[in-house]
């Protein structure tokens, strides 16, 4: 499965193929042939995937191909032991974790797994969790608390599920009753975002001490359709809201909305699976070792500034709104 802007990739890798076939069948020496095509599809290559638009983007960060959460359990953490249920009643399949082992020490893993076929994905429900879910991460932060264990939490939804019966179990309370409780957490928080960070569903395991960002996944307050179906009315234009939103990595990178964005294998993450989740585990490594060193409340107090500091405005008596960078009136 390839995405449009691919086309011209897939076609030379296509013309490359075909010309080692004949060489191997005909028993013709293509070598210089051969060489020269792989060149220029490195230089393709390296155009393409430097120069993506937000759009292009959002549809590598939706590749079905990326790893998910389970894949980087299996590739950076040892002896994950998967906890089910609430304690109130269900157990959520969208939203799973439990404790584990990094580099030898303790940690408490949440994130939301997506399924790459059909039956897996209805399983999954598309990566959007229920109530249930969430308040099982909130038991799953608990004990973390109590064990002094670090929370890592690996997001990849399009929001939380908005069906009516999740309504009607209170979808809405219990991501904040999530906020409420990651912001006073003592112990550190680190969340990664490893493909979609979408809405509330995203922030209900993502206000975290450093939050991290792969180069193609995209964190936003709502989809570029549904924003487009809003704004616009024509939820075709949704290349024109990705680029509005300002959902990239390096848009949030510069808006200081994250900490520290990771640069995947040449043409996304699913490239190279492996290669990815050692660049994922080298800054992990960094991040725990620098927490490893502060105290429950200069953990708690790190959270709070942080996100206290995300954006600063002060309001005059004129009506002037100041900010870091900009003067404007109301």
């Amino acid at each position: 499965m390839f995405l449009e802007f691919e086309k011209p990739i897939v076609g030379l890798e296509n013309r490359i193929q075909d010309l080692r076939k004949y060489a191997t069948e005909e028993g013709v020496d293509c070598g210089e042939e051969i060489k020269a095509l792989e060149a220029k599809l490195d230089s393709l290559r390296r155009g393409i995937y430097s120069s993506l638009n937000a759009w292009q983007i959002t549809q590598l960060a939706r590749c079905p191909g990326r790893p998910y959460f389970l894949d980087y359990v299996n590739k950076l953490f040892n002896d994950f032991i998967e906890f089910h249920g609430d304690r109130v009643g269900m157990d959520d399949h969208a939203l799973i974790g439990g404790p584990a082992f990094f580099k030898g020490e303790s940690v408490m893993l949440i994130g939301h797994q997506k399924g790459r076929e059909t039956k897996e994905n209805l399983q999954r429900n598309f990566g959007m969790s229920h109530p249930e879910g969430y308040r099982k991460a909130q038991r799953l932060m608990k004990l973390a608390e109590k064990f002094f264990m670090p929370v890592i939490t690996f997001i990849d939804t399009p929001g939380a599920y908005p069906g009516i019966a999740a309504e009607e179990h209170g979808q809405g309370r219990v991501i904040a009753e999530n906020l409420k409780l990651m912001s006073e957490l003592r112990t550190p928080i680190i969340s990664i975002i490893i493909g979609e960070g979408g809405s509330g569903g995203a922030l209900a395991i993502g206000m975290g001490n450093y939050i991290i960002m792969l180069e193609n996944a995209i964190y936003s307050v709502i989809s570029p359709e549904g924003c487009a179906s809003i704004l616009y009315k024509d939820a075709h234009r949704a290349n024109d809201a990705a680029a509005a939103l300002k959902l990239t990595a390096n848009d949030l990178i510069e808006l200081k909305v994250i900490d520290e964005v990771i640069p995947e294998p040449l043409g996304g993450a699913h490239h190279d699976a492996d290669d990815m989740a050692k660049r994922l585990g080298k800054v992990l490594f960094k991040c725990l070792s620098k927490f490893k060193k502060m105290s429950p409340d200069k953990i708690v107090q790190d959270r709070y500034d942080r996100f206290r500091n995300m954006g600063i405005f002060l309001q005059s008596s004129s009506g002037l709104c100041l900010d870091e960078k900009n003067i404007h009136r109301d």
